[in-house]
């Protein structure tokens, strides 16, 4: 009889992968808890499975990558989650950070616009066997409108400018984080709603993909 066999697999990896977010300044000990729990093989291609607990960014197909450990973490912790959260994530790509984000909130609802990485995401997190996450395929500018608003957003892709329909799915005391700015660099901005006001403050200059979509940067891949 094998018990959860994809929790094992890896464990001792796992575990220096935290040690070593640790020593980078990560402090949220829920945060480096649900990293602890997540198998970050499971949502690589079978080439790079290898590579899972090290701390770099990795390509996943169709011009995408999952981050490194260390910005994932930082965004988390970024957004101060205490457990009772409903959560927009925008770019749901591996699937990994949807994952990190079951482990830490109530609920998340999370958009991806390309079908392939779509399909493996769903697989993934299947396989991992968390129930706590709805999955859109669609336009992430757009926001999931049916069941804003949220207490968090988090936007895995840069944007030109702030999409409107985002910002107006921010609940009362939520927040939101995206990266904002050209094509090749962003400054990773905070937004907060209180008292009807949305206020930002801008963080760190980040590196992400492109926000394709209605309110974010045209399609430029050629497949």
């Amino acid at each position: 009889m094998v018990a959860r066999p994809v929790d094992q697999e890896f464990r001792g990896a796992r575990l220096r992968l935290v040690e070593t977010l640790r020593e980078k300044g990560i402090r949220d000990l829920a945060v480096l808890r649900a990293i602890e729990q997540t198998p970050r093989h499971v949502f690589l291609p079978t080439g790079m499975r290898h590579r899972a607990y090290e701390d770099s960014s990795i390509p996943i197909g169709n011009g995408q990558t999952i981050s490194q450990p260390s910005i994932h973490a930082r965004y988390l912790e970024l957004l101060g989650l205490t457990g009772r959260e409903r959560v927009l994530e925008v770019g749901t790509g591996s699937g990994y950070q949807t994952v990190l984000l079951s482990h830490l909130v109530e609920q998340v609802f999370s958009i991806e616009r390309i079908p392939a990485l779509y399909q493996l995401a769903r697989e993934a997190i299947s396989r991992v066997g968390r129930n706590n996450v709805s999955m859109l395929l669609g336009d992430g500018t757009l926001g999931w409108r049916e069941y804003a608003p949220y207490d968090a957003i988090l936007v895995s892709a840069g944007a030109p400018s702030v999409p409107e329909p985002l910002l107006s799915q921010i609940g009362e005391g939520g927040r939101m984080l995206i990266p904002v700015g050209a094509r090749e660099e962003q400054r990773l901005v905070l937004y907060r709603r209180t008292g009807g006001q949305v206020e930002s403050r801008e963080l760190a200059p980040v590196r992400f993909v492109p926000l394709v979509g209605h309110h974010g940067w045209e399609n430029h891949d050629r497949h």
